[in-house]
């Protein structure tokens, strides 16, 4: 089983692009079309968040439409740069948008690895949060299935990255007791995570959290505290999560642009006593 990983879309009306130089809407149809073409076919495809720009309906709509020419399940939770109410009522008919009463946050337990789709979001801020009430959430579905392989997905980073500009805006409140909850539940395989635009991996409670890298532009590496807010346009990666018999959970980082290739590993004709080739 193979799950796919998207984050950080930020769709926008058509024709529009994002921050005047981001040609979101095409990357992200791309992004897609590099999901539905991959084989082996992926089991679903998680989204974590900033699944449009600015909250519009219009930049849902965009996204429905893209997001249809996907014949798996799509597991979304929202972003800081998306709104609730609009997701919720734009795209109802993706699972788990109604589950809860005031956040989307749901499990799904149709695979042999768990997803917690775990809502972070702040409205009007861009850090993340976690209240009572959402934790509370997370502890009971956590322990409600403590032999099951898990993966929690949200969008707000809980660990620090280097990159200054973005650990403010990363999970703030109520990081500490979602430390605690994670350590105390060791089927938690991976904690997936979007928001930084980069591929980001570290240990964290016990477990490997993670960032994707964005589906268009990526947050410029620079590790100089005092470094501006920035954009690049570096190439768009996805992440595929392969649960393994035998092996468990194992991630690749995939770049969603193609390239020349596959070409055959071909021993050397002129030298026959070459090591074997790959």
């Amino acid at each position: 089983m193979i799950i796919a990983h998207l984050t950080d879309l930020h769709v926008r009306p058509r024709g529009v692009p994002a921050y005047r130089v981001v040609e979101t809407n095409m990357l992200t149809a791309r992004a897609i079309e590099a999901v539905r073409n991959h084989r082996p076919a992926v089991a679903c495809l998680v989204l974590s968040g900033d699944l449009t720009d600015c909250g519009l309906e219009a930049e849902y709509a965009e996204l429905g439409s893209m997001l249809s020419r996907l014949a798996v399940p799509i597991f979304a939770i929202p972003g800081n740069h998306d709104r609730r109410d609009v997701l919720r009522r734009t795209l109802s008919h993706l699972p788990g948008m109604s589950a809860d009463p005031e956040f989307v946050q749901y499990a799904i337990d149709d695979f042999p690895v768990r997803l917690v789709m775990l809502d972070t979001v702040v409205p009007g801020a861009g850090h993340g949060a976690l209240c009572p009430r959402r934790l509370a959430w997370l502890d009971d579905a956590l322990r409600s299935r403590p032999d099951a392989p898990t993966m929690i997905v949200m969008h707000h980073p809980p660990f620090d990255c280097g990159i200054v500009h973005m650990d403010r805006i990363r999970l703030l409140d109520g990081e500490t007791e979602f430390r605690a909850i994670v350590a105390r539940n060791p089927q938690v395989e991976r904690i997936l995570c979007g928001h930084h635009h980069r591929p980001i991996h570290t240990r964290y409670a016990g477990t490997i959290a993670s960032t994707s890298a964005g589906v268009a532009h990526q947050v410029v590496l620079d590790l100089d505290p005092e470094a501006p807010s920035a954009l690049c346009m570096e190439p768009a990666t996805l992440q595929l999560h392969a649960w393994l018999p035998g092996s468990g959970l194992v991630s690749h980082t995939a770049t969603v642009e193609r390239f020349e290739g596959p070409y055959p590993f071909l021993r050397d004709p002129d030298y026959p006593g070459a090591p074997q080739p790959m």
